[in-house]
């Protein structure tokens, strides 16, 4: 029976983003936490790694921030080989 109850406060955006993959997905918020806890008991840790980034990773993200060093790479649509979870590839972009 669930009777506990979990209250956290966490920036709309990131909670309007999060309810709008969880559609997708077909669950609801509950659920999802749900899903996190049963993970966290299952691996007795995090169900993902959490690293703090390198400094070549933290100079990165930083260029990127301010626009800099931004590359455009285009697929050919003649290519044998698509970007699509079909192909073996996960299209996290699509969600």
């Amino acid at each position: 029976m669930k009777t506990a109850t979990i209250r956290a406060r966490t920036e709309p955006g990131l909670k309007a983003d999060a309810e709008r993959v969880f559609r997708k997905l077909g669950i609801s918020s509950s659920e999802a936490i749900n899903l996190f806890y049963s993970q966290v008991r299952l691996r007795k840790g995090l169900p993902f790694p959490v690293e703090i980034p390198n400094a070549v990773t933290r100079q990165t993200f930083l260029k990127t921030d301010r626009g800099e060093d931004l590359h455009d790479y285009r697929v050919s649509t003649t290519s044998s080989r698509r970007w699509a979870p079909d192909a073996g590839i996960p299209n996290h972009w699509a969600l």
